[in-house]
């Protein structure tokens, strides 16, 4: 695994206020209150570099505006070159096929109850969407490529919470670990295969992020 990953949660997006479905290719904008949000993770990353003396490692992106535009603010204060900034679409979201940019009460009125409340994710199947073991297997990939050299990894709600399953642990759901959920605006500190809180986010927890 990357030593130490700094795995840091999207901020807040005009979807995620509205409750509606992002997927992976829509525009979903920042809010006022979610560029606040990646103002505080790009402050907290600073002065967690300036304290511990540890360099300052590639920053990786999620391809997803969202996740870029929090990732733009954080290498402000990093000092890191935006044309730095390493995309990876292995950090993407959950694909969510059908339900993308769809509300969601409007989706649970038509298909039903989609979330397992007893883990807090998603039911499977999602209409030609991804499952949990498709995240499992391209996070897997990526972690290998990096190759335990330090990294800030900017991803999402759902796919933080695998990738954290992977190295740290969580509870098996459909044959994968999943660890617990985090508000936006999180950064967690992963090493030797514990992590620990760098920034508490602010934003919203479960399902309003995907």
């Amino acid at each position: 695994m990357p030593q130490p990953l700094y795995l840091a949660r999207h901020a807040e997006t005009v979807f995620n206020r509205a409750r509606r479905m992002q997927g992976n290719a829509a525009m979903t904008p920042l809010t006022l209150a979610g560029v606040r949000q990646a103002d505080a993770m790009g402050a907290a990353l600073a002065a967690h570099f300036r304290a511990s003396g540890e360099a300052v490692p590639p920053l990786w992106s999620s391809p997803a505006p969202r996740a870029l535009q929090t990732a733009a603010i954080i290498a402000d204060h990093l000092g890191i070159d935006w044309f730095a900034v390493r995309q990876d679409a292995r950090l993407r979201e959950i694909e969510v096929g059908e339900w993308a940019g769809r509300d969601y009460a409007e989706i649970i009125a038509t298909e039903g109850p989609i979330i397992d409340e007893t883990h807090r994710l998603f039911r499977m199947p999602i209409p030609g969407g991804e499952h949990y073991r498709d995240i499992a297997a391209r996070l897997s990939d990526w972690v290998a490529d990096v190759a335990g050299q330090p990294a800030i990894a900017i991803s999402h709600g759902m796919t933080a919470r695998v990738l954290r399953g992977l190295l740290v642990g969580g509870r098996p759901y459909e044959g994968v670990l999943v660890a617990e959920d985090v508000p936006q605006g999180s950064i967690l500190r992963i090493a030797g295969g514990c992590e620990t809180a760098v920034l508490a986010g602010t934003g919203a927890s479960a399902f309003r992020a995907a």
